[in-house]
């Protein structure tokens, strides 16, 4: 499927050459324009193409303006695959730089192209379900190690299936949402009892998500063989937790009020064919798995993540560099899972791929490997330490794909954290 890249093609509209966003991504979000309202939109360099109005103006033969004119892709992303590439494939044309018919046509151009500076983001997909994965072998290992000891780093069940749990849904706010310091029961080593109160320990978990786009009915099972069908594209997710309350409350249940306030994306969804130059092979899976969840080809995808931690008034600092190819558990298997009790999955459900951590300090993906559960401080430049997030920082991740001269991003999501409000 390496022939839906053209390496080759130009676009038109101008593409800086470090920029994630060159004709060959074409992803897609929502947004709006000052007193808009919102609709579909897909980018190329730092330009937004509405789709309402490029639908509205004749050039999507077969797309109602209609189906854009939402506040969300969801509409869009049901109608499956071969639209989904359908619609790359005539976007490919409008606008490749051999093609007038848009390109000479200044006054359409002004009612369908808006410069990303001046347009707002907004969430990209209406979000019914969200399950978040623990797939990174490395961070799984440092986690066991911090809490447990090496020799039982990793649980009895972990290289048997990919772990995960149900999250919530409806705090799941695009990049540039500032989100306040959780409040909850934290207890201290030596404390006899609980105390309430906001949380000590904010940490980022650096992962990827992905994003159904095909719904099945309940008792029916999604094989590995068909997982990317039912898969419309990939952001990066900041997985936001409050360990002081997760070391708490976790036991008997897992993960509640530590991980429901605030989970963030990033606002443009890129498709698994735009990733397609970008498939490696994961990691070598030993034991070997149950028949349901082996499989054929490449599901992982080298996609180079970098987090930085920027303080008020602050320049962002690089915390962290890491990749989506460490991942132990992959997007197919882990749909595959998910469904083999015959779960149904819906179009907008999100599938968090877990912290994603490589095999160097460098490459952890969280606070709590990075600093060590607090007893290695990140320095930062100006003269402070973290062990964790303090209030008014900005976590900002990034990702972006890069082979030979071919860059395909998915920009960044940045989350302030704003401090608690009031104990009421």
């Amino acid at each position: 499927m390496k022939e839906r890249v053209d390496v080759l093609l130009k676009s038109w509209i101008g593409v800086k050459k470090e920029s994630d966003f060159p004709i060959q991504n074409l992803p897609f979000g929502i947004f709006r324009t000052a007193g808009g309202d919102a609709r579909g939109a897909t980018r190329i360099g730092d330009t937004v193409v509405d789709l309402r109005a490029l639908a509205r103006h004749g050039f999507l033969d077969g797309f109602e303006p209609e189906l854009f004119n939402h506040s969300s892709l969801n509409p869009f992303i049901a109608l499956g695959k071969p639209a989904w590439r359908a619609m790359r494939e005539r976007l490919t044309g409008i606008f490749g730089e051999g093609n007038p018919t848009l390109r000479d046509q200044p006054e359409k151009q002004a009612e369908i192209l808006f410069p990303v500076k001046d347009v707002e983001m907004l969430m990209p997909v209406q979000v019914g379900d969200y399950t978040d994965f623990y797939s990174s072998m490395e961070h799984a290992t440092n986690v066991g190690i911090m809490f447990r000891d090496a020799a039982n780093a990793l649980l009895p069940n972990w290289k048997h299936l990919p772990v995960g749990y149900h999250g919530r849904s409806s705090s799941i706010v695009v990049s540039g949402t500032s989100i306040h310091r959780p409040k909850g029961q934290t207890k201290a080593d030596n404390a006899e009892f609980p105390e309430f109160g906001p949380s000590r320990q904010i940490d980022f978990e650096l992962e990827m998500a992905f994003i159904t786009g095909k719904k099945t009915v309940l008792g029916q099972s999604v094989s590995t063989h068909d997982a990317e069908d039912h898969i419309f594209g990939m952001v990066i997710f900041n997985d936001l937790s409050a360990r002081d309350i997760q070391k708490w409350e976790y036991v008997p249940l897992g993960p509640f009020l530590a991980k429901n306030f605030g989970s963030a994306i990033s606002p443009w969804i890129v498709t698994l064919d735009a990733l397609e130059p970008f498939r490696v092979p994961g990691p070598r899976q030993e034991p070997g798995v149950l028949p349901y969840l082996q499989f054929e080809g490449d599901h992982n995808f080298d996609v180079q993540l970098d987090v930085l931690i920027q303080p008020e008034n602050q320049p962002g600092q690089l915390v962290c560099h890491s990749n989506y190819k460490y991942m132990y558990w992959n997007l197919a298997q882990q749909l595959a899972h998910q469904t083999v009790n015959g779960c149904n999955i819906n179009v907008g459900d999100i599938y968090g791929s877990g912290t994603i951590s490589g095999p160097s300090p460098s490459s952890f993906g969280s606070m709590l490997e990075i600093a060590w559960k607090g007893t290695r401080p990140v320095k930062m430049a100006d003269g402070s330490e973290r062990k964790f997030i303090n209030d008014n920082d900005t976590i900002i991740m990034r990702g972006y794909c890069v082979k030979d001269d071919l860059r395909i991003g998915f920009g960044e999501v940045a989350t302030k954290i704003l401090p608690a409000t009031p104990i009421q």
